[in-house]
């Protein structure tokens, strides 16, 4: 097992607490990011600065049983066909039989973005997002072990 994060946009809080999470449970932690990012990890592997080259780094490095931190729902679903688990940097986990429902709405969302409409962004994080965050990683970890 180890932890993998699309790092391009991840949090600093939640990379930080892949780290030590990574540490305490004796898990590597890899992070991918395009050569734009500065990510001081043990093991970190920088990709250029094409669209999705990260994310195809990240699919590529993906083995069963891995934990995938992206709020990349595309990536997510790739992901998860590989029996990885994955959690977006809010503390979401992502699930198969959730999947179809997130594509569609990004693709709903992308066709109104192409005809000039426009959507919110994400919400600013909060530090209940820091905590949600470690929560489902940890019992992710946990759940794995047993």
């Amino acid at each position: 097992m180890k932890i993998l994060i699309d790092a391009d946009a991840c949090p600093r809080a939640a990379l930080q607490y892949c780290l030590e999470s990574g540490k305490r449970h004796n898990i590597p932690v890899w992070t991918v990011a395009s050569f734009n990012h500065t990510i001081l990890s043990d093991h970190h592997v920088t990709v250029g600065n094409a669209s999705q080259e990260a994310d195809i780094k990240v699919i590529n490095l993906t083995e069963a049983g891995d934990i995938i931190v992206t709020q990349d729902w595309g990536l997510a679903s790739m992901v998860l066909a590989k029996s990885a688990y994955c959690l977006n940097p809010t503390g979401i986990e992502y699930l198969p039989d959730k999947m179809d429902f997130l594509l569609e709405e990004r693709e709903i969302k992308a066709k109104f973005r192409r005809g000039g409409g426009r959507t919110k962004g994400p919400n600013k994080r909060t530090p209940a997002d820091d905590s949600r965050f470690a929560a489902g990683l940890e019992r992710i970890i946990c759940n794995s072990k047993s």
